[in-house]
């Protein structure tokens, strides 16, 4: 990795931790996950079931493996963004045939990474460069292991679809880790910022989601107003037809990215990071349960708050309350939690 430096001068970040980039509902959820001793290990055998072996063969014979002789420039905006983010490896990307725009990083024991020539034909090379870059993020947060068993569980859940329980007992699942991976998103839009270093082209490329290949018709002041309408909502019953309409989605809409990773732009988020001011690899292990819980009811608050929809208006306050009350809970189980790992590694040692 010391000699994959960037064709450009970027800021590499040095033992840079996702903590940095992620959204704080993502951030929060995956701390509490990775507080639970063994986890990764128990989740990642178990998403090995549903055998990630025959995904990867699938992409090596049906699309093409971007290498030195394939893609080489491809290969070199994965080198760079692997380079810039402080991977131990440069993870496998394959180029698929697919008309629809489309990007995954998928995986758990060696996660590696899809684009489809929709999305590829559609972006220019720094374009290319962040979607490269959003989704290096994800095997960066470890997210692909989580995409892996996400893809695993729709799949289950339309064979079982004629079992009624046993279909909204999955669905149930699907629904949530659904809205995790919609904040996941978001938390990879800003690493791919952070890999490509050139916020216009980040925006380029999400407008580029929403409207195609003709940029030179589309405004981006007039793609936030658009972002800020649908914030504002109409009245209670576009509310709800916003909710449901984010069922089954996996993904963001274009403009909710758009205004999410300006925001995060404009705040100065950005940049603290690309001066140095962001938390290393090294100290995930002293993250707090509760302090990211609360970082996570502290940004709906506030997303709440600027928020101008009627239904949001209305639930807010018991939103509030809600929140708060999941950053004690996620208090309480972490102290539980630390508690019991201190009296396992006390009896550990009064076994020895």
């Amino acid at each position: 990795m010391s000699t994959n430096a960037p064709d450009r001068a970027r800021v590499r970040l040095e033992n840079i931790s996702s903590r940095a980039y992620e959204h704080p509902a993502d951030r929060g959820a995956l701390v509490a996950l990775r507080s639970l001793r063994g986890f990764d290990e128990v989740f990642k055998r178990l998403s090995g079931l549903f055998n990630e072996r025959a995904l990867r063969l699938m992409f090596l014979s049906s699309a093409v493996r971007v290498n030195e002789q394939q893609f080489p420039e491809v290969h070199n905006y994965v080198r760079d963004a692997a380079y810039i983010l402080d991977l131990d490896e440069v993870p496998e990307l394959y180029i698929q045939m697919n008309p629809r725009p489309n990007a995954m990083a998928i995986g758990s024991s060696k996660p590696f990474m899809v684009m489809t020539t929709g999305l590829f034909d559609l972006l220019d090379a720094e374009e290319q460069r962040f979607v490269v870059g959003h989704e290096v993020g994800h095997i960066l947060s470890g997210h692909a292991v989580y995409r892996t068993m996400l893809l695993a569980l729709i799949r289950l859940a339309a064979r079982v679809a004629w079992i009624p329980l046993g279909y909204i007992g999955i669905r149930a699942i699907v629904t949530a880790l659904e809205e995790w991976y919609r904040k996941s998103e978001l938390s990879c839009d800003r690493a791919g910022l952070l890999a490509a270093q050139n916020p216009d082209a980040a925006k380029r490329a999400l407008m580029k989601l929403a409207g195609g290949s003709r940029l030179a018709q589309m405004n981006p002041d007039s793609f936030m107003a658009q972002a800020r309408e649908y914030e504002r909502g109409g009245d209670a019953r576009d509310s709800l037809i916003k909710l449901l309409s984010l069922m089954g989605q996996t993904h963001p809409f274009a403009v909710i990215r758009m205004a999410e990773l300006s925001r995060w732009i404009d705040d100065g988020s950005y940049q603290r990071i690309i001066d140095g001011d962001y938390p290393r690899r090294d100290t995930d292990k002293d993250a707090s349960v509760g302090a990211e819980a609360r970082s996570a009811a502290k940004h709906y608050r506030e997303s709440w708050e600027r928020s101008e929809d009627p239904l949001v208006g209305t639930l807010r306050d018991v939103a509030g309350t809600a929140a708060s009350t999941g950053g004690r809970i996620f208090d309480t189980v972490a102290e539980r939690w630390n508690r019991a790992g201190r009296r396992d590694d006390s009896n550990a040692g009064s076994a020895s």
